[in-house]
């Protein structure tokens, strides 16, 4: 016990000296620094907001052109199978695009005059 009691009275024989703070400061501007780098990145970066934005308009249109052949790829559908089975469809194609008539018929073919 006298030993701890001496080793008290030593300590209490140095000077006091004041506390050293932290640096601090050096710490919160580099953190808002990081802070601020993650928050552009994530705006603009390779994978940031307007990256993302960019993809999902670029999706948005890839889903219109998929919707819009599906339709297309239907009506053509409808169309070559109107063709195998109606003989009156391939007759009003033929005539149409190829000029075709019955035997007897006449064609006539009316040109506009341009001015």
């Amino acid at each position: 016990m006298a030993d701890q009691t001496q080793a008290r009275a030593a300590a209490d024989d140095r000077p006091i000296l004041p506390r050293r703070q932290p640096p601090r400061r050096g710490w919160s501007r580099l953190l808002l620094f990081v802070a601020c780098a993650l928050l552009v990145n994530g705006l603009v970066g390779e994978r940031g907001l307007t990256e993302m934005l960019r993809a999902r308009r670029a999706y948005d249109s890839v889903v219109a052109d998929i919707t819009r052949l599906r339709r297309e790829n239907r009506a053509l559908r409808s169309e070559a199978e109107r063709l195998r089975s109606d003989p009156a469809a391939i007759e009003g194609i033929a005539r149409q695009d190829l000029g075709l008539a019955r035997p007897g018929e006449l064609v006539f073919t009316i040109h506009e005059l341009h001015r």
